[in-house]
Order: C-alpha cells, then sequence, then structure tokens
C-alpha cells in the first residue's frame, strides 16, 4: 500500500512540531527543512487543523504548534483523516467485485494496515527513533 503525497506532508509536518514543540514553527521553516513546496504544507496544515491535530495561530508573531499532546494523536486515526477511502485495486468500479473473493481479501488487508497503525501514537513513534537526531537533521536542514 502506498500513502497519498498529502498523508506523507501530514505526517511530517506532525512530526516537525512535535520535535520543536517548544515552540511555534511557521509552515515557510517546515517547507525549507523538507524542500518540499509551501503551499502545499498550507493546503494541509489547514487540512490538520480542522480535526485539531494543529493549532495556527496568525499574525507577526504566529505560527504553528500540535493541538495536543503527542501522546493523542493517533497515527491510525491521522492517516484515516487524510487517505479518506481507501479501495487497493478499485474493487468497487469492478463488475467482479459481486462475486470475486479478492475484495474480501482487499478489505481485510486495509483492515490490518490500520489496525497496526492504530497501536501507535505520535509520541510512540518519535520514541522509536531517535528525537534528537531527528531535530538536528530538521534544524541543520540536510536531511539525507
Amino acid at each position: 500500500m502506498r500513502l497519498t503525497r498529502f498523508s506523507d506532508y501530514a505526517i511530517r509536518v506532525l512530526l516537525y512540531l512535535a520535535t520543536h514543540n517548544d515552540r511555534l514553527c511557521s509552515i515557510a521553516e517546515i517547507a525549507q527543512a523538507y524542500g518540499i513546496s509551501q503551499n502545499h504544507l498550507m493546503k494541509v496544515v489547514s487540512d490538520l487543523a480542522g480535526p485539531d491535530y494543529v493549532h495556527s495561530l496568525r499574525g507577526r508573531r504566529g505560527g504553528i504548534r500540535l493541538a495536543r499532546p503527542a501522546e493523542e494523536i493517533n497515527i491510525g486515526q491521522l492517516l484515516r483523516h487524510t487517505e479518506g477511502k481507501v479501495d487497493l485495486v478499485g474493487c468497487g468500479e469492478c463488475i467482479l467485485a459481486s462475486s470475486c473473493g479478492m475484495t474480501c481479501v482487499f478489505k481485510e488487508a486495509v483492515q490490518n494496515f490500520f489496525w497496526a497503525l492504530d497501536r501507535y501514537s505520535l509520541a510512540e513513534v518519535m520514541a522509536k527513533g531517535a528525537p534528537s537526531q531527528l531535530r538536528q537533521i530538521l534544524t541543520s536542514g540536510s536531511l539525507p
């Protein structure tokens, strides 16, 4: 299964904010850290603000930060939000869907994929990696 670029960027934004939870961050600095379009990130951040993943403050001293603790951000829920309905191979448009056994197999695979992601919060994902090293990489702008 392959995630959309939108989901990829959403995860990147939340990882960045989790590593810089001591201050407000700008979309421009996040875009620069990852070498990605600021316009794309604005759309992602706007979407993440709706379900309270990100809180934004407007104005000269504004910026964005996590809207809730990283422990309360579930990765499975996040990706369900950003991915929407996941149909691995387009069974919904297939004339065989009503009689093909693969439809059930693909649904089960998607359920298991999200089940695995549901087991992790953003904080747990951060703990599995090296948060201080991640922060250093993102701050230096030297992504591998």
